[in-house]
């Protein structure tokens, strides 16, 4: 069959889909990270505040949540390469306001483009559905996967690249905090123009012409989307379950990964050492990625999705009995709790992929995406008062709930597959 566009076969838009995504993805993920290092001491000095350093990735965060839900709207109408595109360039404008900030020494500014910011996530979340529109069902989740496996790159790449900025800040004439900004700008444009020029045919509008189903114009009213997707939720049980998984994986990761740094600086840990294991947990979330698709499309994506759960669940235990400071524990503890992320994350995104009806795709891959995002933020907010309060083993024993949220989803997606 073919696609009408330089003659070639569905499957070859498919690799082609794939490929250019890949690309996107590792370009755009160093537009999304090489910020991270420095945006919560551009937060503290703007603000002359410790308490409000932090206030730039919760706002990034909601950005993400919000982005996630729009930009399906207009992928729905215009296709993948339109929102993916629009997404990065907000991201880029947002890059672009976080430099100005330092300039104008302007918090309000700094989180206006941090929500702007959110949106670059938003795509690059995304962006594993694109590569699924085409994909054949026993190699959607290995589709999938290598976009997840693509991040590991920018992941890795984006928080070496602070020195660099410091130096372009200096030459910019910019405050040196806003110089991995300025890169991360240009960056974010670059991964635009990479999409808008490879990403065709659109793999949404073809996946739809393929089902006969036509692409949805103009404006709709107020709460369509929405609508669409509780219709999907209510009508196969796996979606609604494959949602909730996703959801609780991704707060349960977030909210241990984000206080293990002050867990192990209590006991004495080295700002190398901390590095070094949230490296460790990075490469655990990304690095295997493939190997899990692999297992999702070998094995079926529920018992992927149970084992994601109770990899997690191993990994909790292990961080509420690791000891402050450096401990195997805590290693491993903290790689385990990336990789039970990857296999629940591409294993639910594949269920959601699999059942939901191709007019309702980006609705509700945009709908969780956007409370995969939400209850992250909600995660981070408990996570202080939690470890203020109750201590690190008991974030632990919190997020072990979340965990056990997974493996019970996964057991409904067995149930109604």
């Amino acid at each position: 069959m073919t696609t009408g566009v330089a003659g070639l076969t569905v499957a070859e838009v498919q690799r082609r889909t794939v490929r250019t995504l890949v690309v996107s993805q590792a370009v755009g993920a160093v537009g999304v990270t090489i910020g991270v290092a420095t945006a919560s001491l551009l937060a503290r000095d703007i603000s002359g505040s410790e308490t409000m350093a932090g206030l730039a990735q919760t706002f990034q965060v909601l950005g993400t949540a919000a982005a996630a839900y729009g930009l399906a709207r207009v992928m729905r109408r215009r296709g993948r390469r339109v929102g993916l595109v629009a997404g990065y360039l907000i991201g880029a404008t947002g890059a672009v306001l976080a430099v100005v900030s330092g300039v104008v020494d302007s918090m309000a500014v700094l989180l206006l483009g941090a929500v702007m910011l959110g949106a670059t996530t938003a795509v690059n979340n995304g962006s594993r559905y694109a590569a699924t529109d085409l994909a054949t069902e026993e190699h959607r989740a290995r589709a999938l996967s290598v976009v997840v496996w693509a991040t590991t790159v920018g992941a890795v790449a984006g928080p070496n690249l602070t020195g660099v900025g410091a130096s372009v800040a200096r030459t910019m004439g910019v405050p040196e905090l806003t110089g991995g900004f300025a890169i991360g700008a240009v960056v974010l444009v670059v991964a635009a123009g990479w999409v808008w020029w490879r990403l065709r045919p659109d793999p949404l509008l073809l996946a739809q012409e393929t089902a006969g189903v036509t692409p949805a114009t103009g404006p709709e009213p107020r709460g369509r989307s929405w609508g669409r997707f509780v219709a999907v939720v209510r009508d196969v049980p796996a979606v609604g379950a494959a949602v909730i998984a996703m959801a609780c994986a991704h707060a349960a990761m977030v909210t241990v990964m984000i206080m293990t740094p002050l867990h192990m600086e209590h006991g004495g840990a080295q700002l190398e050492i901390i590095g070094f294991v949230i490296s460790v947990h990075v490469l655990g979330m990304f690095a295997f990625s493939p190997v899990v698709g692999w297992a999702a499309d070998r094995f079926g994506r529920s018992a992927v999705l149970v084992t994601g759960g109770v990899v997690l669940l191993v990994s909790l235990a292990l961080c509420g009995l690791s000891p402050q400071g450096t401990s195997w524990q805590i290693f491993t503890g903290l790689f385990l709790l990336g990789l039970g992320w990857s296999c629940a994350t591409v294993a639910a995104s594949t269920v959601i992929a699999d059942r939901t009806p191709i007019e309702a795709r980006t609705d509700v891959q945009g709908t969780s995406d956007m409370a995969m995002a939400l209850t992250a933020a909600g995660g981070g907010a408990l996570a202080g008062v939690i470890v203020g309060e109750l201590g690190y083993p008991a974030l632990a024993m919190f997020a072990a709930l979340l965990a056990g949220a997974v493996v019970v989803a996964g057991a409904v997606t067995r149930k109604h597959a």
